[in-house]
């Protein structure tokens, strides 16, 4: 995931700074902001195996936020274990997609309700591109993001944030803004809009290299606010099974990039490396208690 930098673009999205900046007109000298960092779990509701990966990371006691596939059928185990965990900052991983083979999902509306949305099957299409190319209508991805957002307040946990599944929800301009739109009126955070850097660079790293890549990122983290989006999971057969559809680069042996993930945030290395450089850990909650929704701007790449 490239570095993600920050200009105001909407008006109801103001400019906000998590930077301390004594001016140089005085004799203080500045003040630099701590190292921060929020540990984002995407895909949690997936499958099992991802819910049992996400028990294990919360149960560190680590702060994490986790983006959960509310269209997904075991959203509902995730629930369960999220309300075991309340401090846990907890965000809708909005989906337009359903990239695995063998196992596919569709609209929490259903699939006549959004037909523009789903293939012949009444699945969601496998990549952003895919779902273009088919003229999606606007309407209906409000319908839809609308629904997963509705199902997910009435889960019984709190949620603070809203993100994108394979980034389609905010890909295209006319997605961006009915996501933006929504945001905005549920009262929702947006990750990726709080001015932090946003990275992923264990995601390609071989399983057993992960620590190492994630050692090297906590190292060379600078003054502010960062974000590491994370996949984890447990090597079984359940996740074993899955295959991506999309062909252009897909991860080979997905179960066991996503248990090194696991494996790699929850090693003495990763919470030793944390310490050295007094990586302060945050959530979207903590974010967006310091620094509330008026702060978000619109990311830019």
């Amino acid at each position: 995931m490239r570095l993600i930098r920050t200009v105001t673009c909407v008006s109801w999205l103001l400019s906000a700074s998590l930077v301390t900046v004594v001016s140089a007109q005085t004799d203080k000298p500045r003040t630099a902001s701590p190292v921060s960092l929020i540990i984002r779990a995407d895909d949690i509701g997936m499958s099992h195996s991802v819910n049992m990966a996400m028990q294990k990371l919360v149960s560190t006691g680590m702060p994490v936020s986790v983006s959960v596939l509310f269209v997904c059928p075991w959203y509902q185990e995730a629930v369960e274990i999220l309300k075991q965990h309340p401090n846990v900052s907890v965000g809708i991983h909005l989906a337009l997609n359903s990239e695995w083979k063998n196992y596919r999902w569709g609209p929490v509306t259903g699939s006549t309700a959004v037909p523009s949305l789903v293939d012949e099957n009444g699945f969601f299409f496998s990549s952003s591109e895919a779902l273009h190319q088919h003229n999606p209508q606007v309407a209906e991805v409000e319908k839809e993001l609308r629904a997963q957002i509705d199902r997910a307040l009435r889960s019984g946990v709190k949620i603070d944030y809203v993100d994108e599944h394979m980034g389609t929800a905010t890909r295209y301009p006319e997605f961006r803004e009915v996501t933006e739109r929504l945001a905005r009126e549920y009262g929702l955070g947006m990750s990726g809009y709080f001015g932090e850097a946003m990275d992923s660079p264990q995601y390609a790293a071989a399983p057993a290299r992960k620590a190492d890549s994630l050692v090297a990122f906590i190292n060379r983290l600078q003054p502010g606010l960062n974000a590491v989006v994370t996949h984890v999971g447990i090597d079984d057969a359940e996740l074993g099974a899955l295959l991506d559809m999309n062909t252009d680069q897909p991860l080979p042996d997905m179960s066991k990039n996503r248990q090194g993930e696991l494996t790699a945030l929850t090693s003495p290395r990763f919470s030793a490396a944390l310490k050295a450089r007094n990586v302060v850990l945050l959530t979207y909650r903590d974010v967006i208690a310091k620094e509330g929704l008026q702060s978000m701007r619109r990311p830019v790449e």
